[in-house]
């Protein structure tokens, strides 16, 4: 792989040769380099001072930056591009799932009952087993008395009778609990639907477990509970733990900068305080969540943070959810569902709500990020934006709204992405994971007409971010890159590929478009000088190499602010 050292042997004649410009403290040479600025195009070599790149160019041009002190990285043809930036995500989520029960690999409902049995023998009596991850699409089979394609809970309960258990879905837009869970909740076979939720029955009404969209909250107080047994220093561990292992993932993956979907004004102050230790792996761009409009109103103007100098935390945004998730039938239609026909999804967020928050929003200079899913919920989300800037008489595009997933859209509504200015904050993994069960749920032509339709919202003139929900999909850039230009299923078919970006389109909707939907394309997004160093080193060129091996591509390096974070070698 890339040599890393300082002025060695190889790099002494080049050395030599400097005397018409300061040294660099880091160098890349021999390279090929996407800046992903088309004014630049792909380079050779790049120098580097403090966390900004100094230059870039050929390496005999860049050469000339070599010092005694220089660090140089010798690249051997190896390919370098600006550093993967996840364009939606969780980032302390992503920290939690490492912290428990994994369930995204498991095959069948057998599986995940037997992993809650290991950790219930590992567990004191009335501990809580948590986990992630389950879909009951992938698995290889389901029960025969599956509910709405889902278990019941008895084979968990007879594990664990005694502690409570949650697992959640894959999506995090539905949750699996045994007895004792629901109990805890004070959730019974009784207990009616909350607004945009459903607790999922048996024939003879007894609650089966699963917890739609809403009705997840039910058992949040209980949990809360739990949670509160811990001391504040307790807490205040494992949420440092949190960060840190979320930080090594999203490094480990090629990831420097991170769009935060949803941050509550208290996580947002711990953020700041590890921001202010310098203990925050990677650069976050928050946005605001869980919070009520007349707190948002009150308090949105002290928690505004924008890019100053080697900034590792932005915050002027603001996320909301009109509905839920495809996966668990919560994602709101504009037609009822193919397997579920006597519902067309759930609101999760009434629309006058989030018309108080777009106000709220438009008056404090804030972003508006809402998670639309279902054709239904991106045509309700547009409307709002565009209801609101009339009413207040403001031009929503410099406001730079978006739609987050924006997965399947009415193609009638395509064209208004570019015209309003509204980013779609796509996760081109999504497609990949979904495309074989899509058709159960909405079937054909529908599928084809509505879901992630890239293709034609960039011929539109729209701006498409990517990334991968992370903890809902694995943070794996090159994962979702190539499911971005070659629409390539988990089954090995490729879903509706007329809809494929190209390299160039995908590798500039993993960087500069990302930057661009936070307002940071000055410092981010490309290899610039004047712009951050942040940018990653990897085992095959994205632009160029087959298809098929794109997913084999390595992360060799990874930099953040001209420092080195991330070697495969170590």
């Amino acid at each position: 792989m890339a040599a890393c050292s300082g002025n060695s042997d190889d790099t002494a004649a080049p050395a030599a040769a400097a005397n018409s410009k300061a040294p660099a403290d880091l160098v890349l040479l021999n390279g090929k380099i996407a800046t992903v600025d088309p004014a630049l195009g792909n380079v050779e070599a790049m120098a580097v001072n403090g966390y900004q790149i100094t230059a870039v160019g050929s390496t005999e041009d860049m050469a000339a930056y070599v010092g005694p002190e220089t660090r140089v990285v010798e690249l051997d043809g190896r390919f370098v591009m600006p550093g993967f930036i996840e364009g939606h995500g969780h980032y302390m989520g992503l920290g939690r799932a490492k912290q428990i029960l994994d369930l995204s690999r498991v095959k069948n409902w057998d599986e995940v009952v037997n992993m809650v049995a290991v950790a219930v023998d590992k567990a004191k009596p009335g501990e809580w087993v948590f986990g992630r991850g389950w879909h009951q699409d992938k698995w290889d089979s389901v029960p025969d008395d599956a509910v709405d394609g889902v278990p019941r809970n008895d084979s968990l309960n007879a594990v664990s009778a005694d502690n409570p258990v949650l697992l959640g879905h894959a999506s995090g837009h539905a949750a699996f609990a045994n007895d004792a869970a629901l109990a805890a909740g004070g959730v019974d076979d009784n207990t009616p639907d909350p607004a945009g939720g459903t607790i999922v029955r048996a024939e003879n009404g007894k609650a089966t477990g699963l917890l739609r969209e809403t009705a997840q909250r039910l058992i949040n107080d209980a949990v809360n509970v739990y949670n509160n047994r811990l001391t504040p220093e307790e807490s205040e561990r494992i949420d440092r733990e949190r960060v840190m292992l979320a930080g090594d993932e999203a490094l480990r993956h090629g990831v420097t900068s991170f769009h935060d979907a949803g941050a509550s004004f208290e996580t947002i102050d711990f953020f700041k305080e590890l921001e202010e230790e310098g203990a925050l792996p990677v650069r976050l761009y928050v946005m605001v969540r869980s919070e009520t409009n007349e707190e948002m109103d009150k308090l949105l103007p002290f928690y505004k943070m924008v890019s100053e100098g080697n900034d590792f935390l932005t915050v002027r945004s603001i996320k909301r959810q009109i509905d839920g998730a495809l996966g668990a039938h919560g994602a709101w239609l504009l037609e009822p569902y193919v397997d579920l026909p006597d519902t067309a999804g759930l609101v999760l967020e009434p629309v006058a709500d989030i018309e108080g928050t777009a106000r709220v929003a438009v008056k404090h200079g804030y972003q508006v990020n809402t998670h639309a899913i279902g054709d239904r919920a991106n045509r309700e989300t547009l409307d709002i934006y565009e209801r609101i800037w009339d009413e207040m008489g403001v031009d929503g595009k410099p406001l730079r709204w978006r739609i987050e997933h924006a997965q399947h859209i009415d193609p009638a509504d395509v064209p208004r992405f570019a015209e309003l200015g509204v980013i779609a904050a796509m996760q081109g993994i999504h497609g990949a994971s979904d495309g074989p069960w899509i058709p159960s749920r909405l079937g054909e032509p529908r599928s084809g007409l509505t879901s992630y339709p890239w293709r034609t919202l960039i011929e539109s003139g729209a701006i498409i971010g990517n990334g991968t929900d992370v903890p809902v999909e694995p943070i794996d850039a090159i994962a979702s890159y190539y499911a971005t230009v070659s629409r390539m299923t988990v089954k090995g078919e490729r879903f509706h590929p007329e809809h494929v970006m190209t390299r160039e389109e995908a590798l500039t909707s993993y960087t500069l478009n990302n930057a661009i939907a936070a307002f940071e394309e000055d410092v981010k997004g490309t290899l610039t000088p004047g712009k951050y160093a942040d940018f990653v080193v990897l085992s095959n060129d994205l632009l160029t190499v087959e298809e098929d091996k794109i997913p084999a591509t390595e992360v060799l390096m990874t930099f953040v602010g001209g420092e080195l974070k991330y070697s495969s070698e170590d």
